[in-house]
């Protein structure tokens, strides 16, 4: 009743031919609603063109669970970029540091680092740890914070203000199906006014919004503290460890 075939990308490789759909899951996150859609299609080939072979109903040109190029370039689920403009007082009374430092910092560790390590289309601080918190608080497959934390930090000078964004092309989020019947999430989800009758999605895009605002929050404070030397170890074992010294 509700996925809506929207297209289909395919490859080619010698008499192998690979398919990924490309469907509107309304407000379920739709692992289940897709697989079960993509059965049927794939039924319909098999019986439309009789010289075609199954081979498996997932092809791991989904790509589901595991880092690939191809999310970040087609996205998965629901691609976000949250943005905020920081006035320079902000940013040096309540995070301890300055709009160029910042800056610096997310070239230098987010960009240059993480060429060096081979990262693939990511190029972020930590979006996997504030992914996999509101995943769990909201009912989602945490295994997708696999998939979900590549994506790309970016900041800039905006006059003496701080420019800062998260761009996340693979927010993979649902308000309704599996996982949404646990009495906690329920009580997450009405908190967060996610239980009330929208348009079918909608409630899901507003989900996938503030998941991608909790990853920006996240790696603004990460970035800041790591501009100050010994400031996230000293952070760390205040608020984990309590009353433990190095």
């Amino acid at each position: 009743r509700f996925a809506k075939l929207l297209n289909v990308n395919y490859q080619v490789v010698g008499n192998l031919l690979y398919l990924r759909f490309e469907m509107n899951s309304k407000d379920a996150a739709g692992h289940n609603m897709v697989t079960k859609a993509s059965e049927n299609i794939l039924t319909w080939i098999l019986q439309t063109f009789k010289d075609v072979q199954y081979v498996s109903l997932s092809s791991n040109y989904c790509t589901d669970k595991k880092v690939s190029s191809v999310n970040g370039i087609l996205g998965r689920g629901k691609s976000v970029v949250a943005e905020i403009v920081l006035p320079r007082l902000i940013v040096t009374k309540y995070f301890k540091t300055t709009p160029e430092k910042i800056v610096d910092l997310n070239i230098k560790k987010n960009l240059i680092g993480s060429i060096l390590a081979g990262s693939l289309r990511s190029a972020n601080a930590h979006f996997a740890n504030m992914l996999l918190g509101i995943y769990l608080a909201t009912g989602q497959d945490a295994a997708n914070i696999v998939e979900g934390s590549q994506g790309i930090t970016f900041c800039q000078l905006q006059g003496q203000d701080l420019y800062f964004s998260v761009s996340i092309p693979n927010i993979i989020v649902g308000t309704i199906g599996n996982g949404k019947d646990l009495d906690f999430v329920k009580e997450n989800l009405e908190k967060m006014d996610l239980i009330a009758k929208r348009p079918e999605g909608e409630n899901s895009q507003r989900l996938a919004a503030m998941v991608a605002s909790v990853v920006l929050c996240g790696e603004l404070s990460l970035l800041a503290a790591q501009t100050n030397q010994g400031e996230l170890v000293k952070t760390h074992m205040e608020l984990e460890r309590k009353k433990e010294k190095m």
